[in-house]
């Protein structure tokens, strides 16, 4: 077994080694700028972590690694668009610095390229693993739909939000981490069980990144503050104030997120003042403490040997601590 440490430098050499300087340039300079930018590669890392764990070769798994962080990225530059974001990972977005039409085809080249990569696994796992990023890939689009609906909503409630993140950011996790399994020739109760630790791990991952636009700092977090409430998302944040607050300060925070204005300065530190009043950043943390437990009750139930799943516990515990 690898420890977590090494896995890490195994898949960024992964992608250091993959040559994407294509042509044309208005094509693959987006996607090999993309691809630069970094980032955690959480989902690929995943997917090594699994096969890994039960003892696979990881040579076997590099081809779904890749393919599973072409495919995060590629909804990514999308999603850029969509909420109109100008900076990830610190740096301008795709649509910022190449344009709208060169984000968007990119994006789709990355989808294909996803598959390509999937199709070089070995042939008695590929129809499994197409099969897994598919399924995967229609719930992300449809979590974005409901992100997309909630931004005009007054009436979301705990329950839809947790949905919506459990298909626009869980899933990908949770299939990842399948897809490893899956190169690993494991037993379909220990896949249930890791997906089901992989989807618990997403939620609380993505209650972790509404705390971190809000209560953060830009240099390591790597996006604007406040951009969930510049694009009127209903997050996990918004939806406790409102159930905890008097009925004025319920007007007033629903009144922000409804009408328009281009104060956004003093929108963000207006209602970062109301979350704060209702301690609604201690209620966040507790739920993502809960998930936590989720997921590693659902660590526990997989049969292995539990130094085996030990890679697993630490990352949990670094994702739902992050700073970044």
């Amino acid at each position: 077994m690898n420890s977590l440490e090494d896995i890490l430098v195994y898949v960024k050499k992964i992608f250091e080694d993959q040559n994407f300087d294509k042509q044309p340039l208005t094509l693959y300079e987006p996607f090999r700028y993309t691809l630069a930018l970094g980032g955690k590669r959480l989902r690929p890392l995943l997917v090594m972590l699994a096969a890994d764990m039960f003892s696979a070769d990881l040579k076997k798994a590099e081809n779904a690694a890749v393919a599973v962080e072409l495919a995060h990225n590629f909804t990514l530059l999308h999603d850029d668009i969509m909420d109109a974001s100008p900076l990830r990972r610190g740096k301008p977005t795709v649509y910022q610095k190449f344009g709208t039409d060169k984000a968007i085809l990119s994006g789709d080249v990355m989808y294909a390229k996803a598959y390509e990569y999937l199709l070089k696994c070995d042939t008695d796992k590929v129809p499994a693993l197409v099969k897994t990023l598919t399924t995967v890939l229609i719930q992300v689009c449809e979590g974005q739909a409901y992100d997309m609906d909630f931004e005009t909503r007054s009436d979301v409630t705990k329950r839809e939000y947790i949905t919506m993140i459990s298909l626009k950011t869980a899933v990908l996790l949770a299939a990842s981490l399948k897809m490893g399994a899956l190169i690993a020739d494991a037993d379909a109760e220990s896949m249930n069980y890791l997906s089901e630790f992989g989807l618990y791990l997403g939620i609380a991952f993505q209650l972790q990144d509404d705390i971190l636009d809000c209560w953060s700092d830009l240099n390591e977090f790597g996006k604007v503050i406040g951009s969930d409430i510049v694009d009127n998302k209903k997050t996990i944040l918004f939806l406790t104030a409102v159930e905890k607050a008097d009925d004025d300060d319920a007007k007033e925070l629903i009144s922000w997120y409804l009408e328009k204005t281009n104060d956004f300065q003093k929108k963000k530190q207006r209602v970062i003042e109301l979350f704060e009043k209702y301690g609604v950043r201690d209620d966040v943390e507790q739920m993502i403490g809960q998930y936590t437990i989720k997921a590693i009750d659902a660590l526990d139930k997989i049969n292995v040997e539990e130094s085996r799943k030990e890679n697993l516990r630490t990352l949990a515990k670094q994702l739902t601590s992050r700073k970044k």
